[in-house]
């Protein structure tokens, strides 16, 4: 079994994460310092090096002022079938 971080859908999450943060204006080392982690961090799971589980996203959803619920509604219309 392939590793989830490694699937399209996994890509496109990712994806989404970088959109909704360019849309907030936020560089990686801002959105980094107010999650008070290194910009490592955020680069590594825009880059698929680290997955990110529930509570982190969450806290990512919103420094970005997303609601969580929004983007994994489109990550599912991405791929409905």
């Amino acid at each position: 079994m392939t590793a989830s971080v490694f699937t399209k859908r996994y890509q496109k999450f990712r994806e989404l994460l970088i959109l909704y943060r360019n849309k907030a204006g936020l560089t990686q080392t801002q959105l980094a310092d107010r999650l008070k982690k290194p910009q490592s961090f955020v680069s590594k799971y825009e880059n698929g090096e680290r997955r990110l589980d529930l509570v982190e996203f969450i806290e990512i959803a919103d420094y970005l002022q997303l609601e969580p619920c929004k983007l994994i509604r489109k990550l599912l219309e991405e791929f409905e079938s």
